[in-house]
């Protein structure tokens, strides 16, 4: 698995029935042959059915939850600017009360706070063009580096 078809397999349960390749490929800003690729992956690791058009939903939130987080860390970096994420996103604004910030680095954000790197380089632009893909890339990182408290929230949210 790379840290990408965690992206593409969430991509495809928030689309409709009937995607395409190309379809995943321009949203996620990803070659159409690397979603080939990611679709072959996960379909061996048993998070998509052999038709590779169904996502596994309760393998991949069990992924999410176990997994993710020894297999792709978040690790925090320095103080940059950019785009929220994590508890700091605002899918998680209601539920936490944090005065520190986590971003994604961004030269165009207007957010300043320890740094997260993004599970793939183009998950920025991906997320500030889909506010639904947005919440679930920040709900991940929650899952990457937040605590007890803070995944479940996540997980209920996912």
């Amino acid at each position: 698995m790379r840290p990408h078809d965690v992206v593409v397999l969430c991509k495809i349960v928030m689309s409709p029935k009937g995607w395409r390749n190309i379809d995943l490929a321009k949203a996620l800003h990803i070659s159409a042959s690397e979603i080939s690729y990611s679709l072959e992956r996960s379909t061996t690791a048993g998070l998509l059915d052999h038709s590779k058009t169904k996502v596994m939903k309760l393998n991949l939130l069990d992924f999410l939850l176990f997994g993710l987080p020894y297999v792709f860390p978040a690790v925090i970096g320095p103080v940059m600017r950019g785009i929220p994420t994590a508890y700091s996103a605002p899918v998680m604004l209601p539920k936490i009360v944090s005065h520190e910030k986590l971003v994604w680095p961004y030269l165009n954000g207007q957010d300043r706070g320890e740094s997260i790197i993004p599970l793939y380089p183009n998950a920025v632009e991906a997320a500030l063009a889909d506010d639904e893909l947005y919440d679930w890339l920040a709900l991940i990182d929650v899952l990457r580096i937040g605590k007890a408290r803070e995944k479940k929230i996540a997980r209920d949210l996912l």
